[in-house]
């Protein structure tokens, strides 16, 4: 009877571990990919105040419409 209740603790245990194993791995993958999108958000707010500010500091050019000469 024990050695039953052993090898069925065993292959639970194995089951378990396995479960746990990939659980963790799944959390693994989700911590990178949540850095990554992150440091996405802060390059594009950070290149997006550098082209505000260079926006900011270059004048803006008004076209003006020539007046066509008569013939």
């Amino acid at each position: 009877m024990t050695e039953n209740s052993t090898k069925t603790r065993d292959q639970a245990e194995s089951a378990f571990s396995r479960t746990q194993t990939q659980f963790m791995a799944r959390n693994r993958t989700i911590s990178e990919i949540d850095a990554v999108a992150a440091e996405r958000e802060a390059k594009t707010l950070r290149l997006r105040e550098l082209r505000l500010e260079k926006e900011a500091a270059t004048p803006v050019k008004v076209a003006v419409p020539r007046k066509s000469a008569k013939r």
